[in-house]
């Protein structure tokens, strides 16, 4: 009778079992293999070691091992920092048009809004964290590398303007690609637009924290994202402008190995914080009960 290894390397190379007895085992055994589910491990995109998925899922897409944060969508961060069930989205039915009829535009907007289930890629509304009430928005990247167009920055100044107007501190986390390149100058003019509403909070006398997650880069970052009364980063997030190759093909220089890493931007001065994604609503809670109390 051939062992069970055996019968299952069979399976595996499509070779018929002989024998009555061994056509029964091998039929036990696919149905065993069958009860596994598909998605029983993950693969870590850091290290490549293989996590139990509901291991990960429970410590929110962290890897155990080696600390790598796995991006997440806006409303994961959502509902990662609001209290339960007091997250109140506002102006979800805003979208963006297509001003310069850019090739393809309307049809990578389709595709991220069936991917994502989102609008546009920036989501805001009003919450309470640590039974604190706050103006909170996040960005997903997985709709169009989280991009900052007209709605993009229309969301944000709107989130910014009514945290003045409600008397709230305003949160924002990011995770963006920087500037939305089929709105042109349309796209542009929003870095100017959402950092003048963060000056009006900050005139207010209301903290702006500004959460930069992976990656942070471009007009996002070279805008409001950059402008918090507290940069919280998340470990080992890509933050800048540009990136590298351009910087050293550009300045004939050689930079730093992992000069634009959240650490190194700490080490630097650049950042307040460096968190884990674990404690980033207690920490943020905390800050604000400093704040404010």
């Amino acid at each position: 009778m051939a062992t069970a290894g055996s019968l299952q390397k069979n399976l595996q190379n499509g070779t018929a079992p002989e024998g009555e007895e061994d056509v029964q085992a091998a039929q036990a055994a696919a149905e065993r293999l069958a009860e596994i589910p598909a998605d029983l491990m993950t693969k870590c995109a850091g290290c490549g070691a293989l996590i139990v998925t509901k291991d990960w899922l429970r410590d929110l897409k962290v890897c155990p091992r080696c600390n790598f944060h796995t991006r997440i969508g806006a409303r994961e961060r959502i509902a990662l920092l609001a209290d339960e069930n007091s997250f109140g989205e506002w102006d979800a039915e805003l979208g963006s048009r297509d001003p310069l009829t850019f090739d393809g535009y309307e049809a990578k907007k389709t595709a991220s809004q069936i991917k994502t289930g989102l609008k546009d890629s920036c989501v805001i509304g009003g919450a309470r964290l640590e039974g604190r009430a706050v103006a909170l928005g996040a960005t997903d990247f997985a709709f169009m590398g989280g991009s900052m167009g007209s709605v993009f920055g229309e969301k944000v100044t709107l989130l910014l303007e009514r945290a003045l107007e409600n008397k709230t501190p305003a949160i924002m986390v990011s995770s963006s690609g920087g500037a939305r390149m089929q709105e042109g100058l349309l796209s542009l003019m929003q870095m100017a637009k959402t950092s003048a509403a963060v000056a009006r909070l900050q005139d207010g006398g209301w903290p702006f924290i500004s959460v930069l997650t992976d990656p942070s880069t471009g007009g996002v970052q070279a805008s409001f994202a950059s402008l918090g009364d507290l940069l919280i980063a998340e470990p080992g997030a890509l933050i800048g402008f540009t990136g590298a190759r351009v910087i050293e093909q550009n300045l004939k220089i050689k930079l730093p190995k992992g000069f634009q890493s959240a650490e190194f931007q700490m080490e630097h001065g650049h950042l307040d914080m460096i968190v884990p994604r674990a404690k980033l609503k207690e920490t943020i809670g905390q800050v604000l009960g400093l704040l404010l109390n």
